[in-house]
């Protein structure tokens, strides 16, 4: 299924700003920054958002998000290959990777190389579910594989960020039934109801090309 369609980039500069979503920017620089990107379809990120931050903002059947009670470190996820130096920048092309379900997080990973794919960050997942909350669904939301934890030996955690809907069992609580939900999953597990958001590129401010 196409993911939803976003709004233009000045309307979800916007938004972020009406939900006090713009992470270390205030709202004049955001609009500045938002303003200096192309005008091409895409999804706006806010690069030093965190994703403990955001979570709470967003909204599914009038519940808000939250992270999941283990996952402390959340802001420490970080990106796995290089970002861009910008204060925002234009995801293009998100998709949610719903042809990927029941695909690792290592074969995932394989197929976007093969595909000239790039993971989805967990901050860029987080904003495209604030832009378009629509865009989980139950049975079909997705990983963030393109940020990962690096332990001090240099190696990663085998834990792996998503963004899902919680079921309301567990430590999650009933009267989080149906709320956005960032978790993680195994590095080499497979789950039928998990696909892995990706773009085609990030643009920066300034490139028109």
């Amino acid at each position: 299924m196409p993911a939803p369609a976003l709004p233009s980039v000045t309307e979800q500069a916007e938004r972020l700003i009406a939900l006090g979503a713009t992470g270390p920017l205030d709202p004049d620089a955001l609009r500045k920054e938002a303003a200096a990107l192309p005008d091409r379809p895409g999804l706006l990120v806010v690069g030093g958002a965190r994703p403990s931050e955001l979570a709470p903002l967003l909204r599914r059947a009038d519940r808000p998000g939250f992270v999941v009670e283990d996952m402390t470190d959340v802001d420490d996820f970080a990106p796995v290959a290089g970002v861009p130096d910008a204060a925002v920048w234009l995801l293009t092309d998100p998709d949610r990777g719903d042809h990927l379900t029941n695909a690792s997080p290592a074969e995932a990973d394989a197929r976007f190389a093969a595909e000239g794919r790039t993971p989805m960050l967990l901050t860029e997942g987080v904003q495209w579910v604030l832009q378009v909350p629509e865009v989980l669904e139950r049975n079909f939301c997705f990983m963030t594989i393109g940020s990962r934890l690096r332990k001090p030996s240099g190696r990663f955690d085998a834990r792996t960020p998503a963004v899902w809907i919680s079921g309301g069992t567990g430590r999650d609580g009933r009267d989080r039934k149906d709320a956005p939900k960032i978790g993680w999953c195994w590095w080499n597990n497979r789950h039928t109801w998990l696909g892995f958001g990706s773009g085609a590129g990030r643009v920066v401010p300034g490139h028109h090309g």
